[in-house]
């Protein structure tokens, strides 16, 4: 797994120690037990929790990228968020629906 430094780029002046715990704990050690969870599945729960909490800014389009690129594919995710809608509603899923679209078009 790749270094993550976003936290850093993005708050590293203003937030130091966030965007510490951003890249060196949640990225760097949560995200790096591939043993416990494969990143794959990893990436669909996060997708799934972002859109149960409402959640659909650049941090979404963000982790359905990284979804893509851990091999979830657009089937597969569809059927995530389809799942999913019963359960974070339906005006959620049609959220998700419109970034996974742009994000699983884009090559």
């Amino acid at each position: 797994m790749e270094k993550q430094t976003a936290g850093r780029t993005a708050l590293g002046t203003f937030a130091p120690k966030f965007a510490e715990l951003n890249d060196d704990v949640l990225f760097g050690e949560v995200w790096s037990r591939e043993d416990q969870l494969s990143l794959r599945d990893r990436s669909i729960i996060t997708v799934t929790v972002l859109m149960t909490k409402g959640i659909f800014d650049e941090s979404m389009k963000h982790h359905l990228m990284n979804a893509k690129k851990n091999g979830v594919m657009a089937e597969e995710m569809a059927e995530v968020i389809t799942h999913a809608a019963f359960y974070a509603g339906w005006p959620n899923a049609w959220a998700v629906f419109r970034l996974a679209k742009e994000v699983y078009s884009e090559e």
